[in-house]
């Protein structure tokens, strides 16, 4: 039998406190737990509010602006600017309605005030950043302007000076959570400049519309921004690497969308790899690895991003990076330091605003002793912004396939709906996969105008492990889009694993 380890007992004492500790209750803490959150994007903010609601004191460093990269120079902006492409892309069925007024796209670039567009899109993200700063100053926040940095794992200074006036500020924190985002990858071959060598932070700068603009790169930042621009009246020359755009798609959804993007007068150069890009005398030339040279007026580099994790004292603290110097977390956000979180697009878990969110919250729940649910990133609804829409969820038929999962599928063309042709909607389609005996979904894509709204039915189906009768028996709208998704799940009623992945 182990022996059994013996207490020391305190002396007796007649104070309350001294007669808590002799019971053996710890003495309690009279200050509340204070969280250091670096980084005010959606991980960051969303994490300060659900810290604030459990009873900590919240410090939120930021140098830029509440709401971070998402609402100041990404998400916001982008969606923005692509929902005025909208506009045209819906006229664009105008002449097939029966309405006259649709401009030819050689036309477009006279209609469009490309300053105007842009500063409207500046303006909605201040104004979205602002109200993201007033409600975490309500909530009672407190908010720091400057650059942390880890000094330890349990202390972050804040460079909070000017060029005039240098300073820094030291916060001591029981918890924190690093949500310091990414940046725009460059080419050391072709450096930006703000000018006709673009990020995509850069673009809203630009104060008029690029005459020929050359997108590098083929995924989903290059695919928008390339659809956006090619409808309010740019040429678009797509470079991809890939055999196709949206390489890491579903790929009958990014074929279509290629196919959409050459009908409407896109070049896409398929298996090109830009080696340099340069300033010309009145645009920019773009070198591919084979030696051709593509002319262009300007040239929007979107080459992926890198975690703004460099520089920060993370490996000092003891913080582990992956290789490509993402923080590695766990699926409830842990860093490989006690106390210490990460969320966001720093992690390289899912580069969705919803996912650092989804991560901040699960950070917060779990440092200060909430109830929590670990991330299941086979849950994440992700949408591509393109015309149309691509919205996926669960699991891809790429990874089905690769995981020799036995699966049934079906795949309804949009242009059966009859909301659709009302509509004057041809490109598009609604997939899903279930399992050939229990029935349940296990993923679902949409391809369609506005897939980001039909691909919640298909959520739900996939977080709540529904079954195709269970979807196939709800009522829909007739007639309706998703009324295409409850068709979908009545074809797959009863079907066997035949022809499915084994």
């Amino acid at each position: 039998m182990a022996p059994v380890p013996s207490v020391n007992t305190p002396s007796p004492d007649t104070s309350a406190s001294a007669g808590a500790a002799t019971r053996g209750i710890p003495e309690a803490d009279p200050r509340p737990p204070h969280v250091v959150v670096v980084g005010g994007g959606p991980g960051g903010y969303e994490a300060a509010l659900v810290a604030r609601r459990l009873g900590a004191r919240v410090t939120v460093v930021e140098r830029h602006g509440l709401g971070g990269a998402a609402v100041l120079t990404d998400v916001v902006p982008s969606k923005t600017l692509i929902a005025t492409a909208e506009w045209f892309t819906t006229a664009e069925q105008g002449p097939e309605l029966g309405v006259r007024g649709e401009a030819p796209a050689g036309e477009r670039r006279d209609l469009v005030d490309l300053e105007a567009v842009n500063a409207r899109v500046l303006a909605l993200a201040d104004a979205q950043s602002r109200d993201i700063h007033s409600r975490l100053e309500r909530e009672g926040v407190e908010i720091v302007v400057g650059e942390g940095r880890l000094d330890g794992p349990s202390r972050v200074v804040v460079d909070t000076g000017t060029d005039t006036d240098p300073g820094t500020t030291t916060l001591h924190a029981d918890t924190v959570l690093l949500a310091v985002g990414a940046t725009p990858r460059t080419l050391p071959t072709a450096v930006p400049d703000g000018e006709r060598i673009l990020t995509w932070t850069q673009l809203y700068g630009l104060a008029e519309l690029p005459e020929k603009l050359i997108v590098v790169g083929s995924g989903v930042t290059g695919a928008e921004f390339a659809g956006a621009y090619q409808a309010l009246g740019s040429q678009v020359v797509l470079v991809s690497s890939r055999d196709r755009v949206l390489p890491g798609e579903d790929m009958d959804a990014a074929e279509l969308l290629e196919g959409v993007f050459r009908a409407r007068g896109m070049t896409v150069m398929s298996r090109s790899r830009a080696a340099s890009a340069v300033r010309t005398e009145d645009g920019v030339a773009v070198t591919l690895t084979d030696g051709r040279v593509v002319e262009g007026s300007h040239v929007l580099i979107a080459v992926g991003g890198v975690p703004s994790t460099a520089g920060i004292g993370l490996e000092e603290a003891g913080v582990r990076l992956a290789a490509s110097g993402h923080v590695e977390v766990d699926r409830v956000s842990r860093t490989s330091v006690p106390g210490v979180y990460a969320a966001g697009d720093c992690t390289g878990v899912l580069p969705l605003a919803s996912v650092a969110a989804m991560q901040g919250r699960i950070a917060m729940s779990h440092a200060l002793g909430d109830a929590v649910a670990p991330l299941k990133p086979g849950r994440v609804a992700a949408n591509i912004f393109t015309a149309p829409e691509i919205a996926t969820v669960g699991l891809s038929e790429s990874t089905l396939r690769e995981r020799g999962y036995r699966y049934v599928t079906t795949t309804l063309p949009l242009a059966r709906n009859p909301r659709a042709k009302m509509l004057g909607m041809r490109d598009g389609f609604v997939k899903l996969f279930a399992h050939p005996d229990a029935g349940v979904v296990l993923g679902g894509v949409v391809v369609a105008p506005r897939a980001s709204e039909l691909i919640f039915p298909i959520t739900l189906a996939v977080a709540h492990r529904l079954t195709v009768d269970d979807v196939a028996d709800s009522f829909t709208v007739y007639p309706s889009l998703s009324g295409s998704v409850a068709e979908a799940a009545r074809v797959l009623h009863g079907q066997s694993g035949e022809g499915a992945a084994v």
